[in-house]
């Protein structure tokens, strides 16, 4: 089992930028891919990037490519998000999840969740 909590949300400005952090506590966290998710207030949860196990493949939303970068450090037990030239659209609570097997979108195909972090833009 996996315990995760998110940090590093806050309210920045557009075009900026955020750095959130998910530690991740219990056994054989470098066995799980990683993903992160967001939901904005009326809407579904959403897919934004995922990392393998090893860290050698990541996938990511269209939306964010070029502007967020996803990596991990299994030795930290930490998977972070770097958000550059955040747009109001990225609003949104940001949300850890760790996954047994590969890379997938979507977020009922995940195990285990942190509480969530509140990113806020203001344009």
């Amino acid at each position: 089992q996996v315990q995760l909590v998110e940090s590093g949300g806050g309210l920045v400005q557009a075009g900026g930028s955020l750095r959130l952090s998910c530690a991740a506590s219990g056994r054989n966290f470098s066995s799980y891919a990683m993903g992160w998710f967001r939901q904005a207030p009326g809407k579904e949860r959403e897919f934004v990037a995922a990392i393998s196990w090893s860290g050698s493949n990541s996938f990511s939303l269209d939306a964010v490519k070029g502007r967020f970068t996803i990596s991990r450090d299994n030795a930290k037990k930490m998977v972070l998000l770097q958000m550059n030239s955040l747009k109001p659209e990225d609003a949104a609570v940001y949300y850890c999840a760790a996954r047994r097997r590969g890379i997938v979108t979507r977020y009922n195909e995940y195990d285990y969740w942190g509480q969530g972090t509140q990113v806020t833009v203001s344009s």
